[in-house]
């Protein structure tokens, strides 16, 4: 079986990369991304592509002889040029999907996300058939709910094509840490300084509660979705989900009540003033998200994640202090500059 992943180099794309070479059923992985990583895992072999400029000619003959292709290129910054991002996240993907069909590919797994979903509740789980309309002031939101309706045109008009799409909570590892640092922390953020005892507190904000996933666990979700003869939606997350009372456990913090208002000022301020990446309606689409129901993911793909989302969030900690990462440009510590100096050169995010 061959595989080609697109947006191999990633957080989760390596760990797709990891599962899929490690099955005996895949004969091959090709790796498409912007940058050529020097991790050279075995059965793979790496192509340099971007999806934001390449066209849907340039992208078929990478995909022509696959049994299946795995979309997983996305752009999360720069926050503050979300037209960037619509021409990567949203017209790359339809150029991904084009060229899938034009390959005449048999399988097409998508990575859509817990953001494609309306706003829903946290006190129930919600299953696949949630509305997938996302939350509109977040442009993660627009972008994966856009995708999610073009997929459904794509499915109608090609019905010989496989179609999977997953949707998981928040991906955690130790070698995502300086990758997910950058990308929603920002340069100024100490991250050798997360560690238990040293944050004395963690603000308990009403309706702050979402679901993770270890990184091993959707490699091998997606791993799964390639090589069985499933179908459609699934949400993968792993228990518990994560609130104010498991954030003080992991970090031997005591909760202060915290108006979701007043914290959402403070992250607006952060932004405004370069501090953060991170945009503010982040944070609104991360307390309006739904608690997922993973049962399907249980009882028709064969899932279930060998590690707990505390888990996977303590991994991601324990990676930032250690400074962590992996010999890929999206992953690698060197990835930001000497002391962050290209981070601060991006304008924190307002650039790539």
């Amino acid at each position: 079986m061959r595989v080609t992943i697109v947006g191999a180099t990633g957080n989760v794309g390596t760990s797709v990369v990891s599962s899929l070479v490690a099955d005996a059923n895949v004969t091959s992985v090709l790796g498409l991304a912007r940058r050529l990583p020097g991790w050279s895992p075995g059965k793979t072999e790496w192509r340099a592509v971007d999806v934001s400029t390449a066209s849907t000619g340039d992208l078929a003959p990478h995909f022509e002889g696959s049994d299946a292709v795995v979309h997983l290129a996305w752009l999360f910054q720069p926050t503050r040029d979300p037209v960037t991002t619509w021409h990567a996240n949203v017209l790359g993907s339809l150029r991904v999907f084009a060229a899938a069909a034009r390959a005449k590919v048999p399988a097409l797994v998508y990575a859509s996300s817990v953001g494609a979903y309306s706003p829903g509740p946290k006190d129930r789980p919600v299953t696949e058939d949630w509305p997938t309309h996302g939350w509109p002031g977040a442009a993660y939101g627009r972008e994966k709910a856009y995708v999610e309706r073009a997929l459904d045109s794509f499915e109608r008009e090609h019905p010989d094509i496989r179609v999977v799409r997953l949707r998981p909570g928040f991906i955690f590892k130790r070698e995502s840490a300086t990758e997910q640092r950058r990308l929603f922390g920002g340069p100024f953020l100490p991250q050798r300084l997360i560690r238990p005892g040293l944050i004395p507190v963690v603000p308990d904000i009403p309706r702050l509660r979402f679901q993770a996933v270890h990184g091993d666990d959707i490699g091998e979700a997606y791993r799964l979705a390639v090589t069985g003869q499933v179908s459609g939606a699934f949400n993968i997350a792993a228990d518990p989900a994560i609130d104010p009372a498991v954030l003080a456990e992991l970090l031997g913090a005591r909760r202060v009540p915290v108006p979701a208002a007043l914290a959402r000022g403070a992250a607006s301020a952060a932004f405004r003033m370069r501090l953060v990446p991170a945009a503010p309606e982040l944070f609104d689409m991360l307390l309006a998200m739904p608690i997922m129901d993973c049962s399907r993911a249980r009882d028709e793909l064969g899932w279930r994640p060998r590690h707990s989302a505390a888990d996977a969030l303590r991994d991601l900690l324990e990676g930032m202090r250690a400074t962590a990462g992996m010999d890929t440009p999206p992953l690698s510590p060197q990835t930001g500059g000497p002391a962050r100096l290209g981070e601060l050169a991006s304008g924190v995010g307002r650039r790539p």
